[in-house]
């Protein structure tokens, strides 16, 4: 009888990157700076001078962006390897449309007034630079994980700027933030009156103008040498 013991299988631990490594938090953090949609990349302008009169509708906007540019992000990180590449252009655009339809109909069902404010312009996400050029430059050749945190730190960039730019704007403009007087009455008894160019168009082109220039003042990365 043999007298051999048998060897309990030894388990191999394999080693694999861990969710928030510092590759794959670089993804969320980057664009928030260096490598910004709007104020580097030069992406999404228009959304920033439709919709960025008052802080409200840009911060719904901002979550808007960032769920349409996440989740879209992920869903064609998956199905990347079958996706044929003559339609990915197409296939892109329906995951962005179906989403972008989602996003409005919660909108219209929870924030109706704000939904009325943003208008057309939360469909427009369906076409917005950003999105697209994450799924193409991105999602197309990356995992899910990865492709769904650029997508998180890419939107969450735009909306940065998106809030910083309406906080001055309504802030000029009638002097309240998120509908609250922060410049006292006293203020206006000495002669100050708001400042209507803040609520046209054009000033937002100056205060995005502003930011780029101070960003590229503190981060000499960004600085293009002739």
């Amino acid at each position: 009888m043999s007298t051999e013991t048998v060897k309990a299988p030894v388990k191999v631990k394999v080693s694999g990157e861990r969710l928030f490594s510092p590759k794959n938090k670089k993804l969320v953090t980057d664009p928030l700076n260096d490598s910004n949609p709007i104020t580097v990349q030069v992406l999404g302008i228009c959304s920033a001078l439709a919709v960025t009169t008052k802080m409200e509708p840009s911060i719904v906007m901002a979550m808007a962006v960032v769920v349409v540019c996440a989740f879209s992000n992920l869903v064609i990180s998956i199905i990347r390897n079958i996706i044929p590449n003559r339609i990915r252009i197409i296939v892109q655009l329906t995951v962005v449309a179906s989403l972008v339809i989602l996003v409005d109909q919660v909108l219209k069902a929870y924030v109706y007034d704000v939904s009325k404010q943003l208008s057309v312009f939360v469909g427009l996400i369906i076409t917005n630079c950003i999105i697209m050029g994450r799924l193409e430059a991105f999602a197309m050749g990356n995992k899910p994980w990865p492709a769904f945190l650029d997508g998180v730190g890419n939107g969450i960039g735009y909306g940065l700027i998106l809030v910083l730019v309406s906080a001055v704007r309504e802030l000029l403009g009638s002097g309240e933030l998120m509908g609250f007087r922060i410049v006292p009455d006293s203020f206006y008894k000495l002669g100050y009156f708001n400042n209507g160019l803040a609520i046209l168009p054009p000033m937002a082109l100056i205060v995005v103008g502003v930011f780029i220039w101070i960003q590229r003042t503190k981060n000499p990365k960004l600085v293009e040498n002739n």
